[in-house]
């Protein structure tokens, strides 16, 4: 039997990063977090946080927080039913998605449910094709992600596909590209790149023009980005739902006119049938089949 104080202090320790940090989180000491720690490992015969910077999981300190986490949404959907409906406590679920959904459709999709059911949402942002790993390390309950393949003791549905367009100002168009992006230019034509774990570029450059080295600028915020390509600074990837208001109003024009990139969305939970999971589940899929292009084996 474990002692949930214990996994508790493990969760916030690898949540805030730090042990002052979980301290402040859990209102005990910092002594207190490091000893609920050390008894947990000394109970188990083997480490669960390396002690670097940041503070990371073992594979089997992932275990236990992916545990911690599944028995407390348990509990807490538990705790709801049993409690008045005019209790005013909140359920936090932990997601990882990618920032271009949470720009477009995300918040759409689980409004309602996170009304109609006291929920607070912790994102956890990152590529969607990294968000996977979140998932596998149990650092969240349930991520979009660009792979199709199911994480052992969890989900796969299908969502649908966004398609992006490269897309810039009309001036930067007329001064890189009068004639449209070719191998030629496109080496030589500056590109805006969310971070450095975005591939979607890099893997339509390489494709199309075997282009593996070109000027970039790194934009990791969502309007900032769109707001640089209409400055004229670069041209970008931006997904249809996001790129075509400033389509419609001439403030951003395609640099490779009817040339569309599909990025598939897939949604990962974990294999727990509750309420919560299934409404959280149901929301996003509706929503996706609303706003999404259907991925073609769908």
């Amino acid at each position: 039997m474990f002692d949930y104080r214990q996994l508790a202090a493990l969760n916030a320790i690898l949540e805030e990063g730090s042990f002052e940090k979980a301290a402040k989180k859990l209102f005990i000491t910092q002594s207190a977090v490091s000893q609920r720690l050390r008894q947990l490992e000394d109970s188990l015969g083997q480490t669960l946080v390396v002690r670097g910077t940041p503070l990371t999981a073992t594979v089997s300190g992932q275990r236990l927080l992916k545990h911690y986490k599944q028995v407390s949404l348990l509990e807490n959907e538990l705790d709801t039913e049993l409690k008045n409906q005019n209790s005013e406590d909140f359920t936090s679920l932990t997601i990882g998605l990618n920032a271009d959904s949470i720009g477009t459709w995300f918040f759409g999709a689980v409004k309602s449910f996170a009304e109609e059911n006291k929920i607070l949402l912790e994102l956890k942002v990152d590529d969607q094709e990294q968000t996977h790993h979140l998932l596998r390390t149990g650092e969240v309950l349930g991520c979009i992600s660009g792979s199709p393949l199911a994480v052992q003791g969890c989900r796969c549905i299908p969502l649908g596909q966004m398609i992006y367009q490269p897309l810039a100002s009309p001036d930067f168009v007329k001064h890189y590209a009068p004639r449209g992006l070719t191998k030629d230019n496109a080496s030589n034509t500056p590109v805006a790149v969310f971070n450095r774990k975005d591939p979607l570029q890099h893997r339509y450059l390489e494709n199309k023009f075997g282009i593996t080295d070109f000027p970039h600028h790194l934009i990791p915020a969502c309007d900032g980005f769109v707001d640089a390509l209409v400055k004229g600074f670069a041209y970008g990837l931006i997904p249809n739902q996001q790129g075509q208001p400033y389509i419609d109003s001439g403030d951003l024009v395609s640099i490779d006119p009817d040339h569309k990139i599909p990025a598939p969305l897939y949604w990962h939970i974990w294999n727990l049938h509750t309420d919560m999971m299934k409404g959280l589940t149901k929301a996003l899929v509706s929503e996706a089949k609303r706003v999404l292009t259907p991925l073609p084996d769908c």
